[in-house]
């Protein structure tokens, strides 16, 4: 692995043995591209919280004589991908939490960790690899692109929202139900099981404990969800898992005049006061959040029923046991209409993340190139174990 430089080695993560050195460097390497805003990770003891969860999983390090240096994470599932043949389904391995230390940086430790990475994806007989980053983070799009080839896939917006102390009034006209996880599962494989990356596991999903739950939301006096198979002409639905449970996050010591600034942010401070916004909630102490995943809904007048969801979601948050829940998730893409309906602070949100992605299958080219070359035209399906 020289390289001009001293040794490094790349091997598996050792729970007990390197778990202090991989939480320091985590703390130590914080994402955000602005200079002075950043936002830090508290796994809470466990560093591979965020791939836990996923049905295969692996943690590299890279290690320098006694200190630990860099790391990566890869997890692998079996997704639906449009016109992939057979049966619409690929197996496919996402590449996330790739760190090196500010000071070993450019000395290929990083392009190491990614390339044994994908060697393991490849031995598991992976079809494609993907990966998600900030657009506006040039070291990561260059590594990932420029030198290994990954293509622009999508870019779903992500949409975050506080969470209040006080409720939200849901109109009366409105039922809202809790559904059966054989229930949910059976209404995601009929209606969102030709979405892309849809997760061939949802049932492994919606049994995980840290799934709170699926809602529909219909308006009263339409057909109700019968055994017999029929939804209502106008409904919709989704999931929400705790991410709060795994892993914490942390904004850095920056002063509000950073805040107001912020690119990535999109604060102005000539139209902030125009908001009248509550009170901010305290980033800059350890916080979860609330993940929703599977959004869905049909029927003209169905954007009103993914508001008044998100809706119940804020208030079941709001009144949750667990103080530290201080903002409600979600990422969506496909259906920027669906945008107008969810909840969400434009200063708090992101209009686009970078999914991209690259066949480790030369069968798999053709597919790709017409993944990435075509509009989506059905929804991006975000699996909540690797937010």
């Amino acid at each position: 692995m020289g390289m001009g430089f001293k040794e490094f080695i790349i091997r598996s993560y050792e729970g007990q043995s390197d778990r202090p050195q991989v939480e320091d460097l985590e703390r130590r390497c914080e994402v955000g591209p602005a200079e002075s805003v950043f936002l830090f990770t508290d796994t809470m003891g466990d560093p591979i919280c965020r791939i836990r969860n996923s049905p295969m999983f692996m943690m590299l390090v890279a290690e320098l004589g006694n200190e630990l240096v860099g790391v990566i994470q890869g997890s692998i599932k079996v997704v639906t991908i449009h016109s992939c043949p057979p049966m619409g389904l690929a197996k496919v391995g996402y590449v996330l939490g790739l760190r090196v230390v500010p000071h070993h940086r450019r000395k290929g430790i990083g392009s190491s960790l990614v390339q044994r990475l994908e060697e393991w994806f490849i031995s598991n007989d992976v079809d494609y690899a993907y990966m998600a980053t900030e657009k506006d983070n040039h070291a990561s799009v260059s590594l990932f692109m420029d030198k290994f080839g990954y293509t622009k896939f999508r870019t779903p917006a992500i949409l975050v929202n506080p969470v209040n102390h006080h409720s939200f009034q849901i109109s009366s006209n409105i039922e809202i139900a809790r559904l059966k996880i054989e229930q949910a599962e059976s209404l995601y494989r009929r209606f969102m099981s030709s979405t892309e990356f849809f997760p061939n596991d949802i049932d492994n999903i919606l049994r995980n404990k840290l799934s709170l739950g699926t809602w529909v939301a219909y308006f009263k006096g339409d057909s109700d969800f019968g055994s017999n198979g029929q939804v209502p002409s106008n409904w919709a639905m989704l999931s929400v898992w705790n991410s709060g449970e795994i892993f914490k996050l942390r904004l850095g010591k920056a002063p509000f005049s950073c805040l107001l600034y912020t690119k990535s942010w999109g604060f102005i401070d000539k139209i902030f006061p125009c908001f009248k916004l509550p009170t901010l909630p305290d980033f800059f102490n350890p916080f979860g959040f609330y993940f929703m995943y599977g959004v869905y809904h049909e029927g003209p007048f169905s954007g009103k029923l993914v508001r008044a969801l998100c809706q119940f979601v804020h208030n079941m948050a709001s009144k949750s046991k667990d103080e530290n829940c201080k903002i409600i998730v979600t990422e969506v893409g496909g259906r920027h209409k669906l945008n107008n309906h969810i909840p969400h602070w434009k200063l708090l949100s992101c209009p686009e993340d970078l999914w991209c992605i690259k066949a480790l299958k030369n069968e798999g080219t053709n597919t790709l190139h017409e993944l990435t070359k075509t509009p989506p035209r059905i929804a991006l399906f975000v699996d909540p174990r690797e937010v």
